[in-house]
């Protein structure tokens, strides 16, 4: 789910609170600098290693660390279920007790955000362990059918290392768990946003192209046309949105005047900007200039979004300036270049589809009896 960039102190949702509510004191200029500062900053921080990690995923061969495709009919059908899920969530908001919806939430996200949290450190972490560490291979295998109609539905290697992170991630779960404290919100939703970085590839440039563009139409229709969105990312308490105190200055970690940035005002872009870091290197030109280019044009979007809530006093639909920026600037280079029809025909297969994985074999076969003719000769 996306929610716009919004700031709790001006933002509309409560322009209207009740008289009898004590308002709070107007946050300091460097207070709302330094929390709109830290929100750029915690959002380009998985954009660019959640872009690195993404190359190694798409030539990995694990299978517990495969990308997932997304196609041109995945991206159209996206904002549609977007909404309606957005929708639902508001629904249920209005119809059910806010207290009960937020509790059963937080157990799910409580379980996936370790998970996300632990695959996010393992290869810091990895570092850290000492060269005569006793680390053991494991794997978790689940299969369906026996025989030739055996089907794998989970197989995931991990190690010992890998269970010391998910222990340490299990800290930061509690912690969040049993004081919902900002900062484990965070570091949640910075795991959530490096993970789907990595790990949600765009098969091509054009349906980079129809999913911001269909997530451009659906930002700027629930942020401007109702208030469905702001309403539901602020009932809705689980790691979807990075927050960052205003009154930090005033209050310390206590503070509770909070700006806030969804994640799919990050992890949207990123996904569009990862995939230009994989054409790059596709080019084999050792430059990385479609990569730099839409991680200059991200910042330019992002700070014009804070640049004009701030002015206009209202939640902005961060990719309405966001994804003219992301396409728009790489695009101007590749026309500068000559590189539009390059740009647009670079396609990445699915490694999961039965059929790429045949070609990718049959082209290894190739390449190997080509390699062994050469030697006969």
């Amino acid at each position: 789910m996306d929610t716009a960039l919004s700031d709790p102190q001006n933002g509309s949702a409560e322009a209207a609170s009740p008289a009898n509510v004590t308002a709070r004191p107007p946050s300091t200029p460097e207070g709302i600098a330094l929390a709109y500062g830290s929100l750029l900053l915690m959002a380009l921080l998985p954009i660019f290693f959640g872009a690195l990690r993404s190359v190694r995923c798409a030539r990995g061969k694990n299978a517990s660390d495969m990308p997932e495709t997304i196609t041109s009919r995945d991206a159209a059908r996206f904002p549609i279920i977007a909404s309606c899920t957005l929708l639902g969530l508001y629904l249920f908001f209005k119809i059910f007790s806010q207290e009960y919806i937020n509790l059963l939430l937080s157990m799910y996200f409580f379980v996936l955000g370790i998970l996300a949290l632990s695959h996010t450190i393992s290869p810091f972490m990895s570092k850290f362990f000492p060269a005569n560490f006793p680390n053991r291979q494991y794997q978790l295998l689940f299969t369906q059918g026996s025989g030739e109609n055996k089907e794998e539905i989970i197989n995931y290697e991990f190690d010992t290392k890998d269970l010391v992170c998910l222990g340490l991630s299990s800290i930061v779960g509690v912690w969040y768990l049993l004081r919902k404290h900002w900062i484990a919100n965070n570091l949640f939703g910075l795991a959530f946003s490096l993970n789907g970085v990595e790990l949600l590839h765009l098969n091509n440039v054009s349906t980079g192209c129809i999913l911001l563009g269909g997530l451009f139409i659906y930002d700027v229709f629930w942020v401007f046309g109702t208030n469905v969105m702001v309403t539901v990312a602020r009932s809705f308490e689980a790691p979807i949105k990075l927050v960052f105190p205003q009154d930090l200055l005033e209050k310390g970690l206590e503070a509770d005047n909070f700006a806030m940035l969804g994640l799919g005002d990050i992890v949207i872009p990123g996904i569009f900007i990862a995939l230009l870091l994989r054409f790059d290197i596709s080019l084999k030109k050792n430059t990385h200039t479609y990569f730099y280019t839409s991680f200059a044009a991200y910042i330019f979007g992002l700070g014009l979004t804070i640049f004009i809530m701030h002015i206009f006093k209202h939640a902005q639909p961060a990719l309405l300036y966001l994804v003219p920026a992301c396409i728009g600037f790489p695009v101007l280079v590749a026309l500068a270049k000559g590189e539009v029809t390059e740009m647009f025909s670079y396609e990445e297969s699915n490694p999961k589809d039965p059929a790429a994985v045949t070609e990718s074999k049959e082209g290894t076969e190739t390449s190997a009896s080509k390699g062994l003719e050469k030697k006969e000769k």
